[in-house]
């Protein structure tokens, strides 16, 4: 699951690693107590005798015909010379075995970072969140030489990672324990992204969690539905409520509710039809779901394969349905990543489950920590 982005991912830490060590100042013993002597006396200049910063005043050089001389005064670095305060700040670092790590040590690797999430499918604003907090986290770090460059990326690159992915999470069993009995919880999205199966999927992951479950089907515009979620129903020994099609899918889902308040049953699941933003009839349906049952949730389900539209679409259903969090189906299949590094961050919503194969048990839930883990090799 996502190894395309595990492999770029891969590929920024080891370059930013390397960048860095060829960047350090090896120095001998003798040049290391020259290089602290020059840094601690270039600190106390700086610094001046009341440990307030001072400058200086000197003497303007001129030419042989009055104007300003362009060469530096002696004892200062020219533009573009190795020597330097920076230089110095860098060498007397790695003469007490440190590394400084600066802005020019990450350019780069940034930059293909960049490209690398860009091409992956992450969502622009997404790629400059990581890349700055990556940038916050390092620029400017003095890491002891017993540790590895890469173990600094990889914690940077784990802080970033995991401030865009974890957005808005929640823990979704406790939600469940918590509330009054029954739960409503509505699905919406797209026609044909897996939303049918993933209402019995999650059917089966509550049941084994020791939750009973009915089916609502509040999808009465597309012929076959009720055959399909029917499927479902007799497979898994759940209840089904339907109507016929053409009905009021409101209508359906309250039927759900009461039915489960009659017989204790702790969660009612409401397919609706698949729908774009654009279809006024349908979303106007959504409202009257909200309206009449007054779901506890309402969760937007996508591809995770579909990358840059699957996180377009959620942003424009939580704009038009205000969702609660989404489930990414076929996330076995995707090799970018795209759409799980993104929808959270955009929406601010979470990802609350990720389908990961064809079977009922294939419903993993979505762990922010877990999914950064993995992603970096780290389990």
């Amino acid at each position: 699951m996502f190894d395309g982005l595990k492999d770029k991912l891969s590929s920024f830490r080891e370059d930013a690693a390397d960048e860095v060590e060829e960047n350090a100042e090896p120095v001998d013993a003798e040049t290391a107590a020259d290089t602290e002597a020059a840094a601690d006396a270039d600190a106390t200049a700086d610094d001046g005798p009341t440990g307030d910063p001072v400058e200086a005043e000197q003497p303007a050089a001129s030419t042989a015909d009055g104007a300003p001389s362009t060469e530096p005064a002696d004892g200062e670095p020219a533009d573009g010379d190795d020597a330097g305060p920076g230089r110095l700040k860098r060498a007397a670092a790695f003469a007490t075995g440190k590394v400084i790590i600066e802005e020019e040590d990450l350019e780069g690797p940034l930059q293909d970072l960049e490209l690398a999430l860009l091409s992956s499918d992450v969502e622009m604003s997404v790629a400059d969140r990581i890349l700055d907090t990556v940038r916050e986290k390092m620029i400017g770090e003095t890491r002891a030489q017993v540790q590895t460059t890469d173990q600094l990326v990889t914690e940077a690159l784990h802080d970033a990672l995991l401030d865009v992915i974890g957005v808005g999470q929640f823990d979704f069993e406790e939600r469940i324990a918590e509330a009054d009995k029954p739960v409503t919880i509505v699905f919406t999205g797209v026609n044909g992204v897996g939303k049918t199966t993933t209402i019995a999927k999650l059917s089966e992951w509550l049941d084994e969690r020791g939750y009973s479950s009915v089916l609502a089907n509040g999808d009465t515009y597309r012929a076959g539905a009720n055959e399909q979620i029917r499927e479902h129903a007799e497979a898994l020994d759940r209840k089904l409520i339907a109507h016929d099609q053409g009905g009021d899918p409101a209508a359906v889902i309250y039927d759900g509710v009461e039915y489960a308040e009659a017989n204790d049953v702790d969660v009612v699941l409401g397919d609706t039809a698949g729908r774009l933003h654009t279809s006024n009839d349908l979303m106007a349906q959504l409202e009257k779901i909200d309206r009449v049952v007054d779901p506890d949730m309402t969760l937007f389900v996508d591809e995770a394969v579909a990358g840059q539209d699957a996180v377009k679409r959620a942003q424009e259903f939580d704009d038009a349905a205000a969702v609660d969090g989404s489930v990414l189906t076929k996330a076995d299949a995707d090799s970018s990543g795209g759409a799980a590094i993104s929808i959270a961050y955009v929406t601010g919503k979470p990802i609350l489950f990720l389908g990961v194969g064809q079977g009922y048990d294939d419903l993993r839930l979505f762990d922010p920590e877990e999914l950064v883990d993995e992603l970096l090799g780290e389990q």
